[in-house]
């Protein structure tokens, strides 16, 4: 008898003549309206062998009058990893666009913000390559004692999150320096300086006192992802302090002269909350 016409038989004669072994299995896997199936495959949880099984039966799998639903690891990884797929870019859109007009308010700019967030993306750029080329391909695994797999899906996100945020604290430290020398005496060049020279040991200790603190992190934690978050987030912030700010930025800016401090009149015209004079 083949096993599919053991398990109508078995259904169809009801679960009293069973012994008891049997018996108490199937009253644990069926109710009134629900029968559960356990399937076993000789693959791993994570390969694509098993993740073409679930797909194969989510695809193909049909009772009539009734729902197919697929559970275990290598479906929820799936799952897990196609909601984060859909979710991330409302994610990064949403923190770009924030980003982008509360550096509009502060630097009373449209180049600026779109600047520095262009930046943002450069350096992070930069820390994705470097997780593939290391967690996913497999380099420094010896030197790291880790076994090479695709990198988690949440590890991109919180990446992108964290350093986005921490790296545009000090751009701010550098633009806001910036746009005091141009209100001053309106010369790109000078103020571009001036910006540098004043910001730039802050800027310095900020990244050093990160890059330290998420090196301790990748180095240290036998975690997978801890150490891929550590490794990742110090290789952005070190990228982004030592190559992004102080010289794609500054020769950025010096090439776009007055264009960097353009803005419409609207936005010209209101002065920052800091800059409004107190009521006596």
């Amino acid at each position: 008898m083949t096993g599919v016409a053991t398990y109508q038989q078995l259904y169809a004669d009801g679960i009293a003549g069973l012994p008891e072994a049997e018996r108490a299995q199937v009253t644990q896997l069926t109710g009134s309206s629900i029968a559960v199936l356990r399937a076993y495959t000789p693959y791993a949880e994570s390969s694509d062998q098993a993740q073409n099984v679930v797909r194969y039966i989510r695809a193909h799998d049909r009772v009539d009058g009734a729902q197919v639903l697929v559970t275990g690891n290598t479906a929820f990884d799936m799952d897990y990893v196609q909601y984060m797929l859909d979710q991330t870019p409302w994610a990064i859109v949403y923190v770009m666009v924030t980003t982008f007009l509360l550096l509009m308010v502060l630097l009373r700019s449209l180049v600026l913000p779109l600047k520095a967030v262009l930046m943002n993306l450069l350096s992070l750029s930069a820390s994705f390559g470097a997780l593939v080329f290391i967690f996913q391909q497999g380099h420094l695994s010896a030197l790291l004692d880790f076994s090479p797999a695709p990198l988690d899906p949440t590890i991109p996100v919180l990446v992108f999150c964290v350093v986005f945020g921490l790296s545009m604290d000090y751009e701010v430290f550098l633009l806001t320096r910036m746009r005091e020398e141009w209100r001053a005496h309106g010369d790109n060049r000078r103020a571009v300086a001036a910006g540098l020279q004043a910001s730039g040991r802050l800027v310095t200790g900020a990244a050093a006192i990160m890059v330290t603190v998420f090196l301790v992190f990748g180095l240290v934690s036998s975690v997978v992802v801890i150490k891929a978050l550590g490794l990742g987030m110090a290789i952005a912030i070190f990228v982004d302090a030592s190559l992004v700010r102080a010289l794609v930025v500054p020769a950025l800016m010096r090439l776009l002269g007055p264009v960097n401090w353009w803005a419409p009149r609207w936005l010209q015209n209101r002065k920052p909350p800091a800059e409004k004079t107190s009521p006596a």
